[in-house]
This record gives structure tokens, sequence and C-alpha cells, in this order.
């Protein structure tokens, strides 16, 4: 075994012994709890006999892009879909990259320069962290929602100024809020940046995410949406000012440097926006409302949390663990989160909601949960 073995397998056993070594699967228990796919796109019968009719329109398309969209990989067809969605959530103009994780990395790591300043969420996603770690801009976190400290970091800030938010957070499914955020970044001339990943399908008109709920639209320097959540595809766009998409197409590395998409992929994702825009989203805002209702009313210890994704809190890896092998043994798909991923001693249950979940289950899950809390 040579050092570098060694090294892997020292790590390897680490995680092992803390509880907090990942793994894939390949079955799943029957009652999703689990999934990003809120509104049910991924699996919906009628969004997938849409694209094939869309796919029977669009003659002539390859199989693969062939290159990246600087080279053989760009389409008319794309530069209209990403008009079309940028249309929707009234922005001015948009650029699609392969993932959530390539748009922010991408957008963050090339317009932020050297003598800049980024201020972060201290929750925000790990693509934003990593997006920003390829910055040399200056780098602060403020914490978590806290005004007072973000207006600390704003003011000891240097360069062009970016803040950094998501409106939903991933992890602990709460809001950002954005009206205030918007007004200090305006008071100190900071370029607001928002990931709508999980507020994208839900909040606002159609779907159109809480910038659009609250009209920030022109208050937002750049909105990223990703197409993996609700829309149930897969994909991401950057929203912003035309000058924005110029830029990115000749400075982003994660857009310049890969191979775009195949047009089937977008294709798929513009089927999602035409379902979308028919979608009510009432249904999925009925189930959160039921959930918040019964954790409340049976006291489980859980995050606040106004959006799909809750979290059901317990005080170590272990604990977290059995817990989830627990509601997975009775057919529910959910999932423990541990430290290092969230600080230790909020380790949790990550559960989303879904316009598919019924009622009972949802019911039936709040009930073991109850079960599980009381006994632990």
């Amino acid at each position: 075994m040579n050092e570098i073995e060694r090294f892997i397998i020292n790590k390897l056993e680490v995680r092992n012994e803390d509880l907090s070594i990942r793994k894939l699967i390949t079955s799943f228990p029957p009652v999703d709890f689990c999934s990003n796919d809120y509104l049910g796109f991924a699996r919906s019968v009628e969004l997938k006999k849409l694209i094939e009719e869309q796919l029977n329109l669009v003659k002539d398309y390859r199989n693969g892009s062939g290159g990246s969209r600087l080279l053989s990989g760009n389409t008319a067809y794309v530069e209209e879909t990403e008009q079309f969605i940028a249309d929707f959530h009234q922005a001015e103009s948009g650029l699609i990259f392969n993932s959530g994780y390539d748009a922010n990395i991408g957008l963050l790591s090339c317009i932020p320069q050297r003598g800049d300043t980024i201020i972060t969420d201290e929750l925000i996603h790990a693509s934003l962290i990593d997006g920003c770690r390829l910055s040399y801009a200056t780098r602060y976190k403020f914490l978590h929602n806290n005004l007072a400290d973000l207006e600390d970091k704003l003011k000891i800030s240097k360069g062009n100024i970016f803040v950094v938010i998501e409106s939903v957070y991933s992890m602990d499914g709460d809001f950002a809020p954005l009206k205030e955020i918007s007004l200090l970044c305006e008071k100190h001339g900071a370029a607001l940046i928002v990931d709508e990943a999980h507020a994208t399908g839900i909040f606002g008109e159609h779907g159109k995410g809480l910038v659009n709920y609250f009209n920030l639209e022109n208050k937002v320097f750049a909105r990223i949406v990703t197409f993996g959540k609700a829309l149930g595809m897969h994909g991401a766009i950057v929203l912003g000012k035309k000058i924005v998409r110029d830029y990115l197409i000749n400075f982003a590395r994660s857009f310049i440097y890969t191979t775009a998409a195949p047009i089937h992929n977008i294709i798929s994702v513009k089927c999602a926006y035409l379902l979308l825009k028919e979608t009510d989203n009432t249904l999925i805002l009925n189930k959160i409302k039921l959930f918040t209702n019964l954790i409340n009313k049976n006291s489980v210890n859980a995050l606040d949390s106004q959006s799909a994704i809750q979290g059901v809190l317990f005080s170590s890896n272990a604990e977290t663990k059995t817990a989830a092998s627990n509601l997975q043994s009775k057919g529910f798909d959910v999932r423990a989160i541990l430290s290092p991923t969230v600080p230790a001693g909020k380790e949790r249950l990550r559960i989303c909601l879904h316009s598919y979940n019924a009622d009972e289950e949802i019911k039936s899950l709040i009930k073991n949960l109850k079960e599980i809390q009381n006994n632990g």
C-alpha cells in the first residue's frame, strides 16, 4: 500500500467511525419524502408525452451536441429557449448551464475580481461556496439571515461588492429576507445574487420564484434557476441583463469548456416550463401547510420552514441514522443529513414534500416521527 492509498483508506475510516460515510443506493422505499421533484414533473406522464410531441416537431436533431456552445453545440432552439425562460421569469436575458453547480461556479468565479468583495450567507449551498473559492475576491460570511451582521460586513467591504444568498435554503428550508437584503444592497451599492433553486415552481405567480413574488426583478443583479428540482429536468440558467449573459459567454469557464447539453435535454426543459405555466401551485402549498400544522400540533422538534423542505432535528449522526432507518423500514423514503454537511448537534431528517404525497401519507409520517422522538 502506498502513501496515497493509505491516506484514502484513513479518510474513509474516519467517516465510517463517525457514521457519516456516504454510499450510493439503487433501491428506494415507496413513499417519496426525499427527492426534489416537488411538483411531480420528473414522473409526469403528461410531461413525458409533451416532450415526445416536441421531439417529433424538431426534425433532424442530433443525439449529442458534438461540442461546446462556442464550437458546434449551439442552436437557434437553445437561444430561443433561453429567452423564453428569461421572459417567463421577467428577466432581460439568460444563459443555460449544464447544471446548477456549473452555473454557480461559473458566475461567481468570473465576475468578482481581485480587490472586490463577496459576502455570503453562512448557509449557502456548496456550489455557491465553491464558486466563491474560485474567485480572487475577498470573501466574508454573515450570520444566517442576520441583517445587522450583513450590514457590518458591507461597511468594511471594498471594490465591487456582491451579496450571495438563496431565496429558499436547501437544508433549513427557510426564506431569506429578500426585501430587506435588497434594500441593504442598494444602500451600500452592492450587487445581489440570488439562487432560486428551491423557490422555482413553488412560489410566485406560476412558480416564478420569490424574487418575482416580491417584485425584485430589477433589484437583483443575477438569479440562478435550476431545472432539476420542481421542473423535474436537468440543468440551470443564470438570469440577468444581456451584458451579464455576454460576459459569462466570454469568461465563465464552466460554460466555455464543457460540451453543451443535447437538444432533447433543452426540449425537455422548455416543455417543463410550458407545463409549469399551466400548473396550479396551490396543491404543493396546501401540502406544506398540512405538514407544518401537524408538526406544530404534535410538537415534533422541527425547523421553522414554510417551504417544501422540512427538517426534523436530532442530536447526533447515530440518532438521526436510526430514525431514518426506522422510517425507511415502514416505507417512507426519508434521508438523514449528517455532520459535517450540517453542524454537529443539528443533524436532521430532511423531508421534501411533493404535490403527489397523499394527505394520509403525510399524517402517517408525522405520527411515526412523533413516536420516534418520544421514544428517543
